[in-house]
């Protein structure tokens, strides 16, 4: 049996009451294995800056000894869940907080709603998927760092809000739909794939990495070089991951992935070394 985290109706006020921020830090399956049920519920945890046991805020059924914690309930007040993750998998039933996700070097992360700012910011390895939208700075670079995502997956199926892939190293992040403004900003390697929209500023100071745009005007800054329209042999290759890993948004793009792609080379500011993507034929905004 799983461990099951529950916030439902015994821990959450219909008027609101209660803790307005709890940090999850330390709560992940890597950490519990080999615990019980009681030995978990008396786990300190943050709620509004003041410890309590994990307990007083949720349910607590089963053990995390086959590597799976499942959330149910109201977890969009609770804070990185998941962080620092090495093993195992999380499934969040509805939506998740701040930091989800964050640093994980490894296994899984489930959101089947929305998630906060900085999901899966500089996270290291595994997977995170998330079935609706998520906030600012996803996969992007913490405060004062200067590498965001360093390795694995994230994968959205809605929105985005800016700063996506701020400062990413390596890594995949998709993005189903839109995405604000300055998408893949300094961006030092890896692929970031918009299927949305993508907001106005995206790609500014690339320094290598790829920015594929799939939207019908995607914004290209003004220094950028137009390059070749061909297909990179990769493009195939990332969409069968992609359909592997479970992302159901790039479906939309039908048979795109086999045909050419506009290429565009920057930001010379840093070094040219990046590279802006779009479909063969449509004609860039430039931002």
């Amino acid at each position: 049996m799983p461990l099951i985290l529950d916030r439902s109706a015994g821990h959450v006020a219909a008027s609101g009451d209660g803790p307005l921020a709890i940090d999850f830090s330390g709560i992940t399956p890597d950490r519990l294995a080999g615990l019980s049920a009681a030995e978990i519920a008396h786990r300190h945890i943050l709620a509004d800056e003041r410890p309590c046991p994990l307990g007083d805020v949720c349910t607590v059924r089963g053990t995390a000894d086959d590597g799976r914690i499942e959330c149910s309930g109201d977890f969009s007040r609770v804070h990185w869940l998941a962080a620092g993750m090495q093993w195992g998998e999380m499934v969040v039933a509805h939506s998740a907080g701040r930091h989800a996700g964050e640093k994980m070097t490894g296994g899984r992360l489930s959101i089947g709603g929305d998630a906060g700012d900085w999901l899966a910011a500089e996270l290291g390895g595994g997977t995170v998927l998330v079935a609706g939208s998520a906030g600012d700075n996803t996969a992007a670079a913490l405060p004062g760092s200067q590498h965001g995502l360093r390795g694995g997956m994230v994968l959205v199926e809605g929105h985005v809000g800016s700063l996506a892939g701020a400062r990413m190293r390596r890594g995949i992040l998709a993005v189903g739909g839109g995405c604000g403004p300055a998408a893949a900003f300094e961006l030092r390697a890896g692929t970031v794939l918009v299927i949305g929209e993508v907001g106005p500023q995206s790609g500014l100071g690339m320094r290598r990495g790829s920015l594929i745009a799939a939207s019908a005007e995607p914004p290209v800054p003004p220094l950028f070089r137009r390059g070749a329209l061909w297909l990179p042999t990769f493009m195939p290759l990332l969409a069968a991951g992609l359909r592997q890993a479970g992302f159901r948004a790039i479906g939309a793009l039908g048979d795109a992935f086999r045909r050419p792609w506009q290429q565009w080379h920057g930001d010379p500011l840093a070094g040219g070394r990046g590279e802006i993507f779009h479909r063969g034929g449509l004609d860039p905004a430039v931002s």
